[in-house]
């Protein structure tokens, strides 16, 4: 009984942790061991209230094969008419001692990256994000960036 009554406790523990009431969107895309330079993620946005402001993040799964200390991005959001405004966008990965950053027990990370804050998504339909990362004193991107395994982008209400 004793072992029924702990199961059931860590049931419920479980799922009030899960419960998450401020996001409206988050999806993942798989990219496998490297994420290819000319590779576009797309997300496709729900219909938002166009009144309500949101922050929204961008989310990466990394493991230790990422060598480099930082991460750029060039991020889009598209509105269904085709006008679409465009950041580069920087973000340190790792720490100083080459650790990276994140959330995580194994050697995988989780990285939740503030993309923008308080925002009014009217008539955003899509995101587009790829990698821009260049070694020092190259021009050319890196044609395959290794250690980045999962992109994603989340919606989360404002309080």
């Amino acid at each position: 009984m004793r072992i029924k009554n702990s199961a059931l406790l860590l049931l419920v523990v479980i799922l009030f942790y899960s419960c998450d009431k401020k996001r409206v969107f988050d999806e993942y895309k798989s990219l496998g061991s490297a994420w290819n330079k000319d590779s576009i993620v797309t997300f496709n946005l729900p219909k938002l209230d166009s009144t309500k402001q949101y922050n929204l993040f961008i989310n990466l799964r990394d493991n230790s094969n990422y060598p480099f200390n930082n991460l750029f991005l060039i991020v889009s959001m598209e509105k269904p008419n085709g006008f679409t405004k465009v950041d580069t966008l920087e973000y340190q990965m790792a720490n100083p001692d080459g650790s990276l950053m994140g959330e995580g027990f194994s050697d995988i990370k989780e990285s939740k990256l503030f993309y923008k804050e308080k925002i009014k998504l009217n008539g955003i339909s899509k995101v587009h994000i790829k990698q821009a990362v260049r070694e020092n004193g190259k021009i050319p991107g890196v044609k395959a960036l290794d250690g980045i395994t999962d992109v994603g982008f989340r919606i989360e209400k404002t309080d």
